[in-house]
């Protein structure tokens, strides 16, 4: 991994981290938002203590641990990763009510044009404030995007003690088998 020095973290302030992508995923992982040393890395969950690839690889959606940099190999496997607000911070407590709310509708237009078969918000405060649904919690919701069902995951980053990577990997499983068995009678997408 590499070192950042607090002047090359505080630049990275202004850099946007590239969403991965594609149209028709099985999941689309959102992020709140990038921390500085993933801005300054370019990969998503590129901090250290951040717990997102050790995870996704324990649910078993990838068949070994990706480094950040390894981000773009989720495509072929019908994953891709987004964030609900592009700008880069330091802590999520630095966005603003209106940056959440702004990232909930610019990520609803992006799915509506993706057409994943699952958003899967990485943060349930993060999920509450973008999509003003402050009764939700962890796991699938009643809400859909179009024909995107969503299920919001515990938020990975090491500051979450709540959550250990194995109960974590438990609740991203869940959602894996649910992503790999689509609901009875659901067709083709044209």
């Amino acid at each position: 991994m590499t070192r950042f020095t607090p002047k090359e973290l505080e630049a990275a302030r202004d850099r946007l981290v590239p969403d991965v992508v594609a149209d028709g995923l099985k999941v689309l992982f959102c992020g709140i938002n990038p921390g500085l040393m993933t801005a300054a890395a370019g990969h998503h969950f590129a901090r250290p203590g951040n717990r997102f690839w050790p995870v996704l690889h324990l649910s078993g959606f990838i068949p070994r641990r990706f480094e950040p940099s390894e981000q773009a190999e989720l495509l072929s496997y019908g994953l891709g990763i987004t964030n609900v607000v592009a700008r880069p911070t330091a802590r999520a407590d630095e966005l603003t009510a209106e940056e959440y709310r702004e990232g909930g509708r610019i990520l609803g237009a992006k799915v509506e044009r993706l057409r994943p078969r699952w958003l899967a918000v990485v943060g349930v405060t993060a999920y509450r404030a973008a999509f003003d649904d402050r009764k939700a919690s962890i796991g699938p919701q009643q809400r859909t995007i179009g024909s995107t069902r969503v299920w919001v995951l515990p938020n990975p980053s090491g500051l979450n003690a709540h959550w250990t990577a194995a109960t974590m990997a438990e609740e991203f499983g869940r959602l894996r088998k649910a992503a790999e068995n689509p609901p009875v009678g659901a067709g083709l997408r044209a």
